[in-house]
């Protein structure tokens, strides 16, 4: 969907020539914060002369792969997932963040947190674990099957509000053209930390891919290297 060549990945693998070990980890399809967490992996992973493959699939698919095995972890999700998924390793530091926000068509308000939504009614990605903790216990929450069918879905006043990350739901609303008619709410909900994750038969590449995202993010290469991305997302044709 978002076919961008990131010019300085290839720059990043550098040693002798070598048959390179494969990764493929689950990528929420359709979301863009995923894309773009993708492509800041691939960059990681090629420190380590390792060669990454997505397998795109809807949230709870991709976690239902991931956990059994039959991929080998997790682009990126929330800081909680190990514990209702033990067979998934955190990485750490945070590969990248997300902020949840609230988009609208008809009301305009200061959002004041998760509490400031609760007697509407809500569209969430369903397997979008801040998404799915952040509205947990309220009424009227529509969990749908991806951001481009809940960006809809909101255009047709199906619910009240959408929540998804502001980055991902501005992605969206531009791709179907919709920016006159839907906006997003200020500020954000929260800004949340989310984490790469690897299947435990990985458990000892997890410092190694951790020592990496450390590096890079004390070097400010993967500070660049998201906002880069972003960018080019958010002005892609």
């Amino acid at each position: 969907m978002w076919r961008i060549i990131v010019a300085c990945l290839s720059l990043l693998a550098s040693g002798p020539s070598q048959a390179q070990e494969v990764i493929r980890l689950a990528r929420i399809a359709d979301i863009p914060d995923q894309y773009v967490g993708g492509e800041m992996l691939r960059a990681v992973y090629a420190r380590l002369n390792i060669k990454l493959e997505f397998e795109d699939v809807p949230g709870k698919r991709a976690l239902a792969l991931s956990s059994a095995g039959a991929v080998d972890g997790e682009i990126q999700r929330i800081g909680t997932l190990s514990r209702d998924y033990p067979t998934l390793v955190q990485v750490t530091p945070a590969i990248n963040y997300i902020e949840p926000a609230v988009f609208a068509t008809k009301l305009r308000f200061d959002v004041a947190g998760w509490d400031s939504i609760r007697d509407y009614s809500i569209g969430i990605v369903r397997g979008v674990g801040s998404s799915e903790a952040g509205t947990r216990g309220m009424a009227r929450v529509t969990a749908t099957t991806g951001l481009d069918n809940m960006v809809r879905m909101l255009d047709a006043d199906r619910f009240d509000v959408m929540v998804t990350d502001l980055f991902s739901g501005l992605a969206a609303v531009r791709k179907l053209n919709l920016q006159a008619r839907i906006h997003p709410l200020s500020p954000p909900l929260e800004r949340i930390h989310i984490y790469h994750y690897l299947h435990e038969r990985h458990r000892d590449l997890v410092p190694e891919v951790g020592k990496v995202i450390a590096q890079m993010e004390a070097s400010g290469e993967l500070a660049a290297l998201r906002e880069a991305l972003v960018k080019q997302v958010l002005n892609a044709p």
